[in-house]
């Protein structure tokens, strides 16, 4: 029993002598890409949301749902556009920085409003008033002025950074693994398709095909 005790702290000590682990670029990198990755995760669910919004911004506002209103005044719009525009606005209790002009060679007076929010069209002759309303996306909006660089300043700095974010998982997510399933392996042709994926799409939009 006596023996035992020197024997177990010796080998103790020779366990604590190669604690140490040798410098390894492959785990370093692993562990960026890791650490990294959690970084990302806000920003990546901001342009993803917003990105997929965005991208259909042909079929919808992305921004802000709209309502239509349908009604007739009885206040003459004839004369300058400024001054029908006051007196239509006045009858429909709607004040705010607005700019006002005729389209459709002076038969419409259109009235908008600098923020976007609200905008009127009136028949001159026929009085009636169609109104359009926007009312802003909720939460929608705001993602999708960030990813649209709206706030520019401090964000621009961010959204860089975020881009060579990107950048860096990209490339420490090709060198994780090794063999048959790393880059060497299957993974090289995963990369070429994701290279590849852009420039077919590209190009069949360029020849016109898609």
């Amino acid at each position: 029993m006596a023996d035992s005790k020197p024997g177990r702290a010796g080998s103790g000590g020779a366990r604590s002598g190669k604690g140490r682990r040798p410098f390894s670029w492959r785990r370093l990198n692993t562990v960026l890409h890791r650490d990294l990755g959690y970084l990302a995760v806000g920003l990546t669910l901001v342009y993803a949301i917003s990105g997929l919004a965005v991208n259909h911004a042909h079929q919808w506002n992305a921004s802000y749902s709209t309502t239509l209103e349908q009604l007739r005044v009885s206040t003459p719009l004839d004369g300058p556009p400024s001054d029908a525009a006051r007196r239509l606005l006045d009858e429909l209790d709607l004040d705010g920085d607005w700019v006002a002009f005729h389209q459709d060679r002076g038969s419409t007076l259109y009235v908008g409003f600098k923020d976007r929010i609200l905008t009127l069209k009136a028949g001159i002759e026929s009085g009636e008033v169609s109104i359009e309303r926007k009312q802003p996306r909720w939460l929608l909006r705001e993602l999708n002025q960030l990813h649209l660089n709206e706030p520019r300043g401090l964000w621009t700095w961010i959204a860089d950074a975020y881009a060579v974010l990107l950048a860096l998982l990209a490339v420490s997510g090709m060198l994780i693994l090794r063999g048959k399933t790393g880059l060497a392996g299957r993974g090289k042709w995963w990369v070429g398709a994701g290279v590849v994926l852009p420039i077919v799409a590209f190009a069949l939009w360029r020849l016109g095909i898609a």
